[in-house]
């Protein structure tokens, strides 16, 4: 495990470095399994790097179970970011609860007004926001940088795991007895909204599952999009 234990002490190196040269900083956790790496990592460490999260209103009860877990394992209470109520109702007044199983831009919209117009909130006022994001979790992140230039939010966007394979994650949560969503035990390695998640089959691409209805190229929510493509442009 040389190689994990490199991919590992360069990850460390460079949230300590983000807490460090990128303050104020924050790391936007969805809750699932590599989120949970970086928040051990930033816990465990006791990094100056606050953790929130986007609370759609339509997250599954296991993924919103984890914020207490979260409480209970390290004393830290996660940042809870909403949507802003009155664009919900005009939403699924105009369109329908579920309207965005009819077409990739009502799908985007739902996760504009859900996720994004919500992280904007989050990141305003920062120097520099984290993800979870690797680059083996799918097409679309195959040429993921550790270190990105977020012209949209005016700031530095950072990766650590984008080297981390599948098995680097799993291996570090049971290695570091590390709370992990229960979901990921019943064919969920990627979680997004419940209604726009589902299991995977054996052999599948692990977020194939995340708006399954929809081609593999248009499936980001748009929390890493900017003038939608995906920009990746530099890294450390």
């Amino acid at each position: 495990m040389r190689d994990f234990a490199v991919r590992l002490a360069t990850t460390l190196s460079i949230l300590e470095k983000i807490a460090t040269e990128f303050s104020p900083a924050v790391f936007a956790s969805s809750l699932a399994a590599e989120d949970m790496v970086l928040t051990d990592l930033i816990l465990r460490h006791k990094l100056n790097i606050d953790i929130f999260s986007l609370e759609t209103g339509r997250l599954h009860k296991e993924t919103l179970s984890m914020l207490d877990r979260i409480k209970e394992t390290y004393e830290y209470e996660v940042t809870l970011y909403k949507p802003e109520t009155e664009a919900v109702d005009n939403y699924v007044k105009q369109h329908g609860l579920n309207a965005f199983y009819d077409s990739v831009e009502m799908r985007k919209e739902c996760c504009r007004i859900r996720k994004v117009e919500p992280l904007n909130r989050a990141l305003s006022g920062k120097k520099a926001w984290i993800t979870g994001q690797r680059r083996a979790q799918s097409a679309t992140r195959n040429e993921l940088a550790v270190q990105e230039d977020d012209v949209a939010h005016a700031m530095q966007k950072f990766n650590p795991l984008t080297d981390w394979s599948e098995e680097d994650v799993w291996h570090y949560i049971r290695s570091n007895n590390v709370p992990y969503n229960p979901l990921h035990d019943k064919g969920y390695p990627s979680i997004g909204c419940e209604p726009c998640t589902r299991a995977i089959q054996p052999g599948e691409d692990v977020r194939a599952g995340r708006w399954w209805w929809e081609n593999p190229e248009s499936k980001e929510c748009g929390l890493h999009v900017v003038d939608g493509k995906l920009v990746r442009i530099k890294s450390i």
